[in-house]
Order: C-alpha cells, then sequence, then structure tokens
C-alpha cells in the first residue's frame, strides 16, 4: 500500500487517485491529512500539496480537485518528453505536471460541461476536444502518465513489489439492422421495393427478391461469421441490440417478431447481450426504461451493459437515468467522427458525476474505434482502416489496456457501402489476438 498524504481529501481528490494507482497500476492506496501519521508511515508514501514536507515523493498540486463545480479554466498543453501533458507542477515535485488533475480533467469528461456547440444529432464533437486540438486523441495519455510516474516511483521505492496488468480486448458488435431485408413489415418491405425500383437500383431489387423468397441469405445476417470468430479465437463479445420502435433513426426490425426475439437469446447462449438505446432516449428517461424492459422481457434476465445509439449522450443526464434503471456499464465513450480516446484512456472506469460530486456505480468502458468512422467518416480503405486498428491496438497494448472495438454486424455484409469490408473483421482480431 501506498500512504497519500494531502491537505484535503476531497471525493476529486479519493477517485482519481484510486483509478490511477488502484485500477490502472494495481497498487492499493490510502489516505491522510495528518502530518504525524504520514511521518510516522514507514513504507510507500506520496504527498500531494501545495509545498513538501520533507523530500518525500512529492507532487505540487493543482487546485482543480479541490474545488467544486465546473470553472472555464486556461489549459497549456506542453510535452513531458515526447508526450503531450498539462497542468505544470514545479522545480520540487518529483514529477513535472500534475497527473491526477489532468486525468480527472480528461476521465470526468470536464470539457463536456463547460458550453459548446452541438452536431446535428445533439452530440459534443471530436473537433472541440483538448485531444483532438493538439493531437494527442489517438494515445491514451491518462495510461502513459501513470506509467510514467510508476517509472519515476520505481526509482524512489525499489524494493516495494509492483504488480503488471495484462492486456485485454473487447470485442463490441452493435444490432442496428439485423436484416437488411427479412423480418420487415409488409409496409416497409413494399416500400423498400418502390423506392429501389424508383432509383433504378437493380442489383438491390434482386437481393431483396432473392432474399424474401430464400434463394439466398440476408446479406445482414452475419451472425454465424462473428460467433465462428469468437469461438475459435476465445475473444469476449458482446452484441447491443436495439429494440426501440421504429422511427426515421431506429430501422431494426420489429422487437415484436418472433425470429427476432430467437436471433437475441441465440446470442445470448454464446456471448454477452446488452441494450442499444434507441435515438431519442438521450434525455428520455421513461423511453428508456421501456426498452430496458422489453429487452429484459426477451431475454428473462436483468440487462446491465448499454450503448447509445448513434452515440447520442450527454453528460451528466444520460449517465444519471442509466444509473437509476441499474444499467452498471456503458461502451457509449467515443466519438463518431474520429478514432481515439474520448476520455483519454483505455482503462474502464467509473463516472464520476460533477453535479452531485460523486463517483457512481456506473462503469465506462471507452471505446477506441468504430467501423463506420473508418468507413464513413474518415473515407478509408479496408486496407487504411487494419493500418489505423493496428496503431491503435499497439497503443493500448504498450499500457497493457483495454482495447474495445465497435463493429456492426452489417459491415460483415460485403454489400452496399460495406462492399470489400468483410475481410476486416477477421483482419482485426487476428492482430487484436498477438
Amino acid at each position: 500500500m501506498i500512504l497519500i498524504y494531502t491537505h484535503k481529501i476531497t471525493p476529486r481528490v479519493r477517485y482519481i487517485f484510486k483509478h490511477i494507482f488502484t485500477r490502472t497500476l494495481l497498487i492499493s492506496v490510502d489516505f491522510t491529512s495528518k502530518v504525524e501519521d504520514f511521518v510516522a508511515h514507514s513504507g510507500p508514501k506520496l504527498s500531494y500539496t501545495k509545498t513538501p514536507l520533507g523530500n518525500e515523493f512529492f507532487i505540487k498540486s493543482n487546485d482543480l480537485l479541490f474545488e467544486q463545480g465546473v470553472n472555464d479554466m486556461e489549459i497549456v498543453i506542453q510535452k513531458w518528453d515526447e508526450i503531450a501533458c498539462f497542468f505544470k507542477t514545479g522545480p520540487k515535485s518529483s514529477i513535472p505536471y500534475d497527473i491526477f488533475a489532468a486525468s480527472f480533467y480528461l476521465i470526468s469528461r470536464y470539457e463536456e460541461y463547460l458550453p459548446h456547440v452541438k452536431d446535428q444529432h445533439n452530440r459534443y464533437t471530436a473537433e472541440q476536444s483538448l485531444a483532438y486540438k493538439y493531437g494527442f486523441l489517438e494515445k491514451p495519455v491518462v495510461d502513459i502518465w501513470a506509467y510514467k510516474m510508476l517509472a519515476v516511483l520505481k526509482e524512489k521505492f525499489p524494493d516495494y513489489h509492483y504488480k503488471m496488468r495484462s492486456f485485454d480486448f473487447i470485442s463490441t458488435i452493435d444490432i442496428d439492422n439485423a436484416y437488411a431485408f427479412k423480418h420487415k413489415t409488409i409496409i416497409r418491405s413494399i416500400g423498400g421495393f418502390c423506392k429501389d425500383l424508383f432509383r433504378f437500383r437493380l442489383l438491390n431489387l434482386w437481393n431483396r427478391f432473392a432474399v424474401t423468397f430464400a434463394i439466398k441469405k440476408d446479406p445482414f445476417d452475419t451472425f454465424d461469421q462473428i460467433l465462428k470468430v469468437k469461438k475459435e479465437k476465445g475473444i469476449e463479445t458482446i452484441f447491443f441490440f436495439l429494440v426501440g420502435d421504429y422511427t426515421t433513426y431506429d430501422t431494426n426490425v420489429s422487437a415484436s417478431k418472433t425470429r427476432f426475439k430467437l436471433l437475441i437469446k441465440e446470442m445470448l447462449d454464446y456471448a454477452k447481450v446488452g441494450l442499444h438505446p434507441s435515438y431519442f432516449t438521450i434525455n428520455n428517461a421513461a423511453l428508456l426504461k421501456k426498452e430496458k424492459q422489453r429487452l429484459e422481457d426477451i431475454v428473462n434476465t436483468p440487462v446491465q451493459k448499454s450503448r447509445q445509439h448513434y452515440l447520442r449522450f450527454n453528460l451528466p443526464e444520460t449517465y444519471q437515468n442509466l444509473i437509476d434503471l441499474e444499467i452498471e456499464e456503458d461502451y457509449s465513450m467515443g466519438y463518431a467522427s474520429c478514432v481515439g480516446f474520448r476520455a483519454g484512456t483505455c482503462t474502464p472506469f467509473y463516472f464520476y458525476d460533477l453535479d452531485f460530486e460523486i463517483q457512481t456505480p456506473l462503469k465506462v468502458f471507452p471505446f477506441a474505434l468504430m467501423d463506420t468512422t473508418l468507413n464513413d467518416y474518415m473515407k478509408l480503405t479496408p486496407k487504411q482502416s487494419l493500418g489505423r486498428i493496428r496503431d491503435l491496438k499497439n497503443e493500448v497494448m504498450s499500457v497493457n489496456g483495454t482495447f474495445i472495438t465497435l463493429f456492426h454486424n452489417e459491415s460483415l455484409s460485403d454489400f452496399g457501402r460495406w462492399k470489400g469490408w468483410k475481410r476486416l473483421y477477421d483482419s482485426m482480431i487476428k492482430i487484436s489476438m498477438i
């Protein structure tokens, strides 16, 4: 155990020190605000305050962890060796930056509480973030900073036994459209046929006809392929099912369809299943509750995992609603337009609610990349995408973090805008398991 002395033990201090030490570096910590207890402690110790008490491991504290609420502040980005960092400390400090305040700023998503312009889907955009503006979005800086501090700690306390965590990989699959043509209502099927006919999309017409009359398999029905890879490689896989009512943005098969219910139950037999709350649940607690209950009625078990459709969430409201419904894990933390680490970390963390100044029981699992980001936003080819995936995986592996990817069953279809993308998922799995 490492003893932490600070002049005031706040919820923010407890939260971020436990994240950095306990969850990232696997080091247990305790806290004290009594100088005599700190001086008497014979084991490894660290002071986090304005001036050192002696010649201990000292980090000069920024005011952020001792404040409440959200304030606009000037942040100066500098370089710690080759990595971006901020909140410079001073000559007496054992490390040149207050990584605890900087990590809290990123992980709490402090900047998303400040005034900002939403995109067309009412989302906070990557382009407004510090990480994007200063070019460190594709690096898990919080984890990198933690390991840089650990190197200095090891010099100070060489006899202390340090454990190392291991690299982890989680493949997550969003089911926005379980099927391209099958199991749709008659009205939707006729509408789709007329639209293809009107736009003279002959290939679509043929595929629609062939699937409807069981001449060929529905192109979006790629579930066997995903499960085959999961079984062969032994990877953790989570399916997030959209079970909301039909809207412009929610176009999945109706959750009342028997075949769709059977599909969900079948996936639950081989993998984990979570809720994919529909487009309009962003600030609608009643709708979120309805959809959670709908999925629970299908799977006959409590639903504890969630990812917002279109990655639409507002902080802290959306997360507060998830917590009220006893959702334990959220996988929405990432950007639609850019790959990288929205919260600056590749380590799952508990959501800190800046409204109430408390650590909540909701665990956030940040993902590193999404297939639609690579294809639709970044306009990359599958080969270029694999290169970016490899780079991100290497960044996560260098800090023994958790590499989480987001794909859709559609992107394995080799159909429509996903022509030529079918092999990318297999290729990604292979490099992620190395």
